[in-house]
């Protein structure tokens, strides 16, 4: 690259353009060379069912504690893809650039993003590059889809929770809704909060594996947090939620930010945790197999499927009341993914 920013040029299908792909975008991401890039990837159709999904990430700023736009678009869509019980195989890379964004952050970005996908073991096959004028943007939106293949013949879906399911995470939540926060509002917190941000794939792995058929429900809570998620679930199975908030594993950290703002850590998004609903017999099974992953040692048993209603939530609170949950009316945080 001759040019230390992005200019409009890059975009512009010219050869500032392939220089932009050829010296910077492609090896990092990818690797192809120039005689395999073609206006479609093409792969080799796997065994079974394919699951397909899509996401933006707009997040702001574009570097957070512990984290940046590039690897959480990356986890983003391998998570989505576990959470149908879906093995990623392949994710295609949109990136818009606004002019005048350093190279040298576009380089760390796409190397995140390499990495991410190298943990994952997923490969970006394809994508696409557009440069906007200044002001146009906020330095950089990220649009990614992937497609992983279902191995099996179990059902994994929001509709699936069943009366008596134990609902569990695997960890503490709320921790990347507020290390963005915090990073954008330059909030000087007593404890570093970073983010969670993480490719969980090969945990759900474990569960699909190990738990077979009593296994009925997985979600990543990301925008609108764990309330949010399971008022969704509620309302796919047309069943009742119960969560216990003394079992709900928080940070201390997390939950002192949340208290000076004036937030919910239930509201708050998070980039690396699963809501698994499992049947009952499998509760410590599956308590066990999260704990052991690396990613999932402060997991915890949070509540269970209560009754078959119209999709209520409800919170046992620690001084023995019911707080119904219901979604928020507008986004509490927004541009955090």
């Amino acid at each position: 690259m001759k040019s230390d920013v992005i200019l409009l040029g890059h975009g512009s299908g010219g050869k500032l353009s392939h220089q932009l792909l050829d010296d910077l975008i492609v090896p990092i991401l990818s690797g192809i060379g120039q005689r395999d890039q073609n206006d479609a990837a093409v792969l080799d159709s796997p065994r079974g069912r394919l699951a397909f999904t899509t996401d933006s990430y707009v997040v702001d700023p574009i570097f957070f504690p512990g984290g940046n736009i590039g690897e959480l678009a990356i986890h983003g869509t391998v998570n989505d893809l576990a959470m149908a019980g879906a093995t990623p195989i392949a994710i295609s890379v949109g990136l818009i650039i606004e002019e005048g964004l350093p190279v040298s952050e576009l380089r760390q970005v796409l190397e995140s993003m390499r990495d991410a996908a190298k943990q994952a073991d997923v490969k970006i096959v394809t994508g696409d590059t557009k440069v906007v004028p200044r002001g146009k943007a906020d330095k950089l939106f990220i649009n990614t889809s992937g497609i992983g293949a279902i191995e099996h013949e179990l059902q994994i879906s929001g509709s699936s929770a069943q009366v008596g399911d134990k609902i569990l995470v695997n960890g503490t939540i709320g921790d990347h809704g507020m290390a963005v926060l915090a990073c954008r509002e330059g909030l000087e917190l007593e404890s570093n909060i970073t983010t969670d941000s993480a490719p969980l794939n090969s945990m759900v792995k474990e569960l699909v594996d190990k738990l077979g058929s009593q296994l009925h429900t997985l979600r990543d809570p990301t925008r609108g947090g764990v309330a949010t998620t399971l008022k969704e679930i509620a309302l796919q199975s047309q069943v009742e939620i119960t969560l216990q908030e003394t079992a709900l594993p928080i940070a201390p950290a997390v939950a002192g930010a949340c208290s000076i703002l004036g937030l919910d850590p239930l509201f708050v998004a998070n980039e690396g945790k699963l809501l698994a609903f499992v049947a009952p017999e499998a509760a410590e099974q599956a308590l066990a197999i999260l704990q052991k992953h690396k990613y999932g040692q402060q997991a915890a048993i949070i509540g269970e499927v209560t009754a078959r209603t119209t999709g209520k939530v409800r919170l046992q609170t620690t001084i023995g009341g019911l707080r119904a949950i219901e979604m928020l009316a507008g986004e509490q945080l927004p541009r955090i993914c």
